[in-house]
C-alpha cells in the first residue's frame, strides 16, 4: 500500500485525487482541507479538515499520516512553504519549496531571474520598489514614465499572491493613469513592490509541464477563458473553462511555438536552480503569449491550474503516482508522459450572480440516481449524485442532509472529451444537461465561432 497526503480541496484538487487513485499501484489518498470536498471524500480514504495555511497543523497532520509522499494542490501553501515543512519532518512534496515557488508568488522575482539569466520571450518591465512606503512621489514619477512609453497600453502586476485578482491590464481592467496609480499603491502598500510591464498583443495560451529541475515533461497545450460571460465579457473569473485539440496543441499554434514555450520552460528551471540553490519539483505552469513577433511569457504558476487540471490529468494514460515519484526523485526522465488524443473542453457551473453576488447555500440536484464515485448506500452520491457520468469535478460545493448546496464560487467543472473540439463540446454539454440549479455557465467555450476568431486574430497578427 502506498499512503499519499493530498492538500486542497478545490476541482483540481478532485482531479489530482482521482488521477492519484486511478494509479495501477495499490494506493491511499488522504485528504487534509480546509474543507469537505463531497467528490474527494467518496475517492480519499480519509478527509482531514484544518487549516492548511497553519504550517505546524501541515506537520502535525503529515507525521499523523505517514505518507509516502505529499501532492500539494494549491498556490498559497506551495508559497508559504508547505513543502518546506513537510521535508522538515522527512516527507517530500510532489511541489517546489518556497524559494522555487517564487516564480508564482512573485512577479518581480521572476522578471529579475529571466533578464539576469537572459531567458527570451519577455516583455518590457520594470519593478518599482520604494525604499520608504512612505515616500512614493519617486515610485509614481517612474509609472508614469513607463506608462507614457508604451502609450499607456501597459499591465500593473501586485508583487503577490491575490487569488487572482492581483494583475490590471489596460483596456481589460483600467482605462486611465490614476487607475494604474491607485493599483500600484495598493500593492506597494501590501507587498512592497509592484511591477509594470507592456501588454502584449496576442493569444494567450498555457503550456504545463511537470518537471524535476532536471527534466520538462509538457502536458497538451490549453488556452483558458477568464471572463465571466458570453463573448468573453464581464469580470474577470479564476477561470471560466479551457479547451486543448486532440493534438496537444491548439488551432492557432504552430509547432514552433510550442518548441520556444518549453525552451522557455528549460531555461526558466535552470535559472531558477542557479539563483536558488535547489531544483524545481513538481508543476511549472506557463502561461505564455503567441504575437507577431513570436512567443512571450506571462507569468509562471507553480502548481497546475484550476480549470487546466480538470482538461490534462483525466486524459492522462501514464501512471501519476510514478508520474509523481519521478519528479521528486529526479527521475523524470525515465517517464514516457502520455495523453489520449482527444480533444477536451472544460466548462465551470458557476452560481448566479458569480463572481460578484453569488447565491449561497442553495441546493443542486445531479441526475441520474447511480454514482461511479459511490462510496456505500448511505452517500449522497447514490440518492441525485453524479450518476453515471464521468470527469465532474466538485469545487466549491458542499454536502449537508445528502443534498449539494452552493458556497458561492465555481461549484462544478464538467469535462467533455472527443475525436474533436466540436465533439468534445457536445459531450461537455450534454454532462451539464443532467445539472439543475441556480446555476449558469460559458455556452460559447469549445465552439467553433470562438475558435476561429482566435485563428483569424492570429493570422491578422501575423500578416498571412
Amino acid at each position: 500500500m502506498k499512503k499519499i497526503l493530498l492538500i486542497g480541496n478545490g476541482g483540481r484538487e478532485h482531479a489530482l485525487c482521482e488521477a492519484l487513485c486511478r494509479s495501477p499501484q495499490d494506493v491511499e489518498v488522504v485528504n487534509f482541507a480546509n474543507a469537505v470536498n463531497p467528490g474527494i471524500k467518496q475517492l480519499a480514504s480519509e478527509v482531514i479538515v484544518g487549516n492548511y495555511m497553519d504550517m505546524d497543523e501541515v506537520k502535525r497532520v503529515a507525521q499523523a499520516v505517514q505518507p509516502d509522499f505529499a501532492v500539494i494542490g494549491p498556490d498559497d501553501p506551495i508559497g508559504a512553504g508547505a513543502a518546506d515543512a513537510l521535508l522538515e519532518i522527512g516527507i517530500k512534496s510532489f511541489a517546489p519549496n518556497k524559494k522555487c515557488a517564487q516564480l508564482e508568488s512573485s512577479k518581480s522575482f521572476t522578471r529579475d531571474l529571466c533578464n539576469k539569466y537572459d531567458v527570451p520571450g519577455q516583455p518590457g518591465y520594470v519593478v518599482l520598489s520604494p525604499p520608504d512606503k512612505g515616500d512614493l512621489g519617486g515610485s509614481l514619477a517612474k509609472l508614469k514614465q513607463f506608462y507614457d512609453q508604451y502609450d499607456g497600453q501597459i499591465v500593473v502586476k501586485a508583487d503577490g499572491l491575490l487569488g487572482g485578482k492581483g494583475v490590471i491590464v489596460a483596456g481589460d481592467h483600467f482605462e486611465t493613469l490614476n487607475e494604474a496609480e491607485d493599483f500600484a499603491l495598493k500593492s506597494i502598500e501590501k507587498f512592497g513592490r509592484v511591477v509594470l510591464e507592456e501588454k502584449l498583443i496576442g493569444e494567450e495560451f498555457s503550456l504545463i509541464s511537470i518537471v524535476d529541475g532536471e527534466t520538462v515533461l509538457d502536458c497538451p497545450a490549453i488556452q483558458d477563458h477568464k471572463r465571466a460571460f458570453v463573448g468573453d465579457t464581464g469580470p474577470n473569473t479564476g477561470g471560466m473553462g479551457c479547451i486543448s485539440d486532440e493534438n496537444g496543441s491548439l488551432p492557432f499554434l504552430t509547432e514552433q511555438d510550442l518548441a520556444d514555450a518549453h525552451e522557455i520552460t528549460e531555461q526558466v528551471m535552470k535559472a531558477v536552480e542557479a539563483e536558488t540553490g535547489t531544483k524545481f519539483v513538481g508543476v511549472m505552469y506557463g502561461g505564455f503569449m503567441v504575437t507577431a513577433y513570436g512567443i512571450k511569457l506571462i507569468e509562471y504558476n507553480a502548481r497546475f491550474g484550476d480549470p487546466e487540471a480538470l482538461n490534462i490529468l483525466p486524459i492522462m494514460e501514464s501512471d501519476f503516482v510514478e508520474v509523481c515519484e519521478a519528479a521528486i526523485n529526479q527521475k523524470l526522465s525515465n517517464i514516457d508522459l502520455r495523453f489520449q488524443p482527444v480533444a477536451t473542453v472544460v466548462k465551470y457551473l458557476c452560481p448566479e450572480g458569480y463572481p460578484t453576488n453569488s447565491v449561497k447555500n442553495v441546493p443542486i440536484e445531479i441526475k441520474p440516481p447511480q454514482s461511479p464515485l459511490s462510496g456505500g448506500s448511505d452517500s449522497p452520491l447514490d440518492k441525485g449524485g453524479l450518476g453515471d457520468l464521468t470527469n465532474c469535478y466538485f469545487a466549491s460545493v458542499g454536502e449537508e442532509d445528502g443534498q449539494y448546496l452552493l458556497k458561492g464560487s465555481r461549484a462544478i467543472g464538467i469535462l467533455g472529451t472527443g475525436d474533436n473540439m466540436e465533439a468534445a463540446r457536445l459531450d461537455c454539454d450534454a454532462k451539464i444537461a443532467n445539472f439543475s440549479g441556480p446555476l449558469f455557465y460559458r455556452e460559447d467555450i469549445g465552439t467553433q465561432a470562438l475558435m476561429q476568431k482566435r485563428i483569424d486574430h492570429m493570422k491578422q497578427l501575423r500578416g498571412e
